[in-house]
């Protein structure tokens, strides 16, 4: 089959992202323009913005009718936005990306030709990997360390890097495993990751580029107590 052939979404969930929104689509798009050799759409998914977001939205596509979309929810949440962004898609290949596009580019065709040209069903950036570069405070750094070390002893699985906010899935593996996936928000992508290698699906993961956004809003914390949370759910069975 020719390039063509396949169907690739990106998906970028955002929250108040007026600032950086428009710059970071354009970048992505020119990307995709130059460097994509199947047909792709951009969708962004806005999750309960309540400043310019939306506006920024609708003007992008209008201003890209056909390589942008967007999809508009009312309740927060990364993970529901993904998870409604990604079950209305058609397309073959569903990724997501960060809207500060930290992982570099570059790594969106090896993740793209190994779910479409080999058996994988699922694929993700690992910012641990052998490869990798890493550019970010030593405080994430070691709150991530410790939180893959953490589920690796208590699933021993096999992917290195579950939080990295690049990953891409086949559209049938996303139809079964999505509804299996409880999290609505940050724990989604671990739980993903978790209860496809539990069914056995191939995950291929490439190394990236990532450089942290300074101005970040997660809040790291909160946001480490609800994924251990999540981990002890998964491992009992939940």
């Amino acid at each position: 089959m020719a390039h063509t052939d396949y169907s690739v979404d990106i998906v970028i969930p955002v929250l108040n992202e007026e600032q950086q929104l428009e710059q970071s689509v354009v970048a992505l798009r020119d990307f995709l323009q130059a460097s994509c050799p199947y047909r792709w759409r951009i969708v962004v998914a806005d999750n309960g913005s309540t400043d310019r977001t939306p506006q920024i939205c609708h003007d992008l596509r209008s201003r890209f009718p056909g390589e942008v979309d967007f999809e508009r929810l009312e309740q927060r949440g990364r993970g529901r936005a993904l998870r409604t962004a990604w079950l209305k898609s058609s397309a073959d290949i569903l990724c997501y990306m960060d809207v500060d596009l930290s992982t570099n580019l570059r790594a969106l065709p090896p993740l793209l030709a190994a779910l479409i040209h080999s058996d994988y069903s699922l694929g993700t950036g690992s910012r641990l990997m052998h490869g990798a570069i890493v550019t970010r405070q030593w405080k994430r750094e070691m709150i991530s360390r410790a939180y893959n070390l953490l589920i690796r002893v208590l699933f021993w699985h096999r992917f290195r890097d579950a939080q990295c906010g690049f990953k891409a899935i086949t559209r049938q593996a996303a139809q079964e495993l999505i509804p299996m996936v409880r999290d609505n928000e940050w724990f989604f992508d671990t739980e993903l990751l978790l209860k496809a290698e539990r069914r056995g699906y191939r995950i291929f993961e490439v190394p990236v580029e990532w450089i942290e956004d300074l101005g970040t809003t997660v809040k790291i914390v909160k946001t480490a107590w609800q994924d251990i949370k999540g981990l002890v759910r998964v491992r009992l069975g939940g």
